[in-house]
Parts: C-alpha cells; structure tokens; sequence
C-alpha cells in the first residue's frame, strides 16, 4: 500500500535526491520483522532492521541487519573497533535517535553515529529499512541507503 505522508527519513533522502519507494502496513508495534517482511511480501532477507548499541568507550553505533538475523554483538564491536557494544534500553532510543522502537531508522536520526549495514545487502537491487516511524518501510538500493546514512559494510550475524 502506497502513502502519501512523508516521515523525516523520506525528507532527507529528498533533499539528497536518492530514489526510494515508500511501503506502509497497519502499524502495530507487536509485528516481528519476519512478520513485516510477509505484510510487504519481500524475502526476510531483504528487509534491514535498525539496532543502536552503545561502545565501551561510551560511544554510540548503529547496525542494520536482517530481520531475522541476531546481531552478533563481537562482530559489530569489531567493526566499530571497540572492545564490546551492548545493545542500549528502549527508554534511551527516542531522547538518543528520535525515533521509536519499532520506527528506528539509519536515516535522518538526530545524531550521525557511526553506522553499519550488514554485507548481504549488497546482494540485493533494493533492501528495506524503516522509514522512521511504525508502519512505514522505504525500499531502496542498498548503495544509496550507505550515501544516505553514512555506513560501512560489515559482516554483523551470527552464522
């Protein structure tokens, strides 16, 4: 389903002139990703969630992987170049990002943290990642998401 409403992720990426699709569903902040995935009739693989974690050295990193997939809290804290990240509490998500659980997005967040996108986005002509508010989704190429956000693919999964 198309919608006309921008959220502040399809404005960024306006105003950097990157070509995207917007995709809505019922929000409900209780869908799993994997459930997403099905209500956007994509491959779970292609669909990024957006995880913020905080380093040893108090720093702040954003990773993107797939849905169904863990972040593999050694392997990010490696990318980062920290000795350990740990994910951060929901209560900090909104005053950190401002944006919501369920709506996180790696694009247009207060703050440009350091940021990752798991290396199998790569093999896809577009992936999908929140549009910054629940219930939006924006697909788009997974090189201009890394223009757009800033980030550096990693391999971040468990295997």
């Amino acid at each position: 389903m198309k919608n006309s409403e921008k959220t502040n992720v399809m404005r960024v990426l306006d105003a950097k002139k990157i070509a995207y699709t917007s995709h809505t569903y019922q929000p409900d902040p209780a869908l799993s990703g994997s459930e997403i995935a099905r209500l956007l009739h994509e491959d779970a693989e292609k669909v990024f969630k957006t995880l913020v974690t905080q380093g040893k050295s108090g720093q702040y990193y954003v990773f993107a992987v797939p849905v169904e997939q863990e972040l593999d809290l050694k392997k990010a804290a490696k990318a980062a170049g920290e000795k350990a990240v740990s994910m951060i509490k929901q209560k900090e998500l909104l005053p950190l990002t401002g944006y919501v659980h369920g709506g996180c997005s790696p694009v247009g967040m207060k703050k440009q943290f350091p940021a990752f996108l798991h290396e199998t986005a790569g093999q896809y002509e577009t992936i999908f990642v929140s549009a910054g508010k629940v219930g939006y989704q924006i697909e788009l190429a997974p090189g201009d998401l890394v223009r757009a956000a800033g980030l550096t693919s990693a391999d971040l999964v468990s295997e």
